[in-house]
């Protein structure tokens, strides 16, 4: 809940500045729990970020933990941001480019144009002070590698494009997170964290952009230049941003589109979604090869 860059920080949830004393730290916590309780007409999910907050910083230990890993404590060391380093040597989905890498190219680039003296740009105590569009980057591309992590372990029935470019016009950076092909269908997934609860409206993801049509487009474009049909669309966000474990959105030209929490993307996929067609024997063989003769990466 508050490793993502658009997440307020434990303090900012508290309503107290980071070198707030103890005291006032625990009078805060009272109050917040008596201002957000669901039965004095409070908000549930924020009654539970208050809770989870003082859980990270409601004791000495707890706090110096947190605020040398949350950028409060001078250099911290911390390294949550910066790029993975795989390890992992167990069998893995066929897999090919690099989930979170465009976005992480687009992030480093911005923060160099706009503070060319930054030292590290994943330092959270820098993180904090950059625009929220670049920390958006940067927590998108956290997303899609979190999703990348699952894609992985679904095994070597499965394999996955991470960045596809669709094939549109020149200078268009519009791209699927993840194409993700096995036994359970044809899916284009979408990884992302808005830093808030997910809300819906009229069969979309409220905000400011449109983000299911983007994602529909994106794999009609696809489907078209490889001749594939994709079983449905996924969103992925962060378990504590969604009420529920999967919403379905409904169905645009065939193709159902869900939204579901991170925790469930595994299940979803081996299962597959209710009313889509399987994909087995030669003709996931033949998807497979269309796909890798016509996917760019982005």
């Amino acid at each position: 809940m508050f490793d993502s860059p658009l997440s307020a920080s434990a303090y900012e949830v508290l309503g107290v500045a980071p070198d707030a004393s103890d005291d006032d730290l625990r009078r805060a916590f009272r109050l917040q729990l008596r201002r957000t309780h669901p039965d004095t007409g409070g908000d549930a999910a924020v009654f539970i970020r208050v809770q989870r907050a003082w859980e990270l910083v409601g004791t000495p230990a707890d706090r110096a933990a947190y605020d040398r890993g949350h950028g409060f404590a001078g250099d911290s060391g911390w390294s949550g941001w910066r790029e993975p380093v795989r390890t992992d040597t167990r069998p893995r989905a066929r897999f090919h480019g690099e989930a979170g890498g465009w976005l992480r190219r687009q992030y480093v680039a911005r923060v160099r144009d706009l503070a060319p003296d930054a030292a590290d740009p994943y330092d959270p105590a820098f993180v904090r002070t950059i625009p929220v569009e670049l920390r958006m980057l940067l927590a998108n591309a956290l997303a899609e590698e979190a999703t990348s992590r699952i894609l992985a372990d679904l095994g070597m029935g499965f394999t996955v494009w991470h960045d596809v470019a669709a094939p549109a016009g020149p200078g268009d950076d519009g791209k699927v997170d993840h194409v993700v092909l096995g036994p359970s269908g044809l899916y284009g997934v979408m990884s992302a964290d808005l830093g808030t609860d997910v809300r819906f409206r009229s069969g979309e993801i409220a905000g400011r952009d449109a983000p299911v049509a983007d994602l529909l487009a994106r794999i009609r474009l696809i489907s078209r230049a490889a001749r594939v049909r994709f079983s449905a669309a996924i969103f992925v966000f962060p378990d504590d941003d969604l009420a529920e474990a999967a919403v379905p959105l409904g169905s645009v030209r065939g193709v159902p589109v869900v939204v579901v929490r991170r925790s469930v993307l595994r299940t979803v996929l081996r299962t597959g979604i209710p009313g889509t067609r399987v994909i087995g024997g030669k003709e996931l063989f033949d998807v497979r090869t269309r796909l890798q003769q016509t996917v760019r990466l982005a």
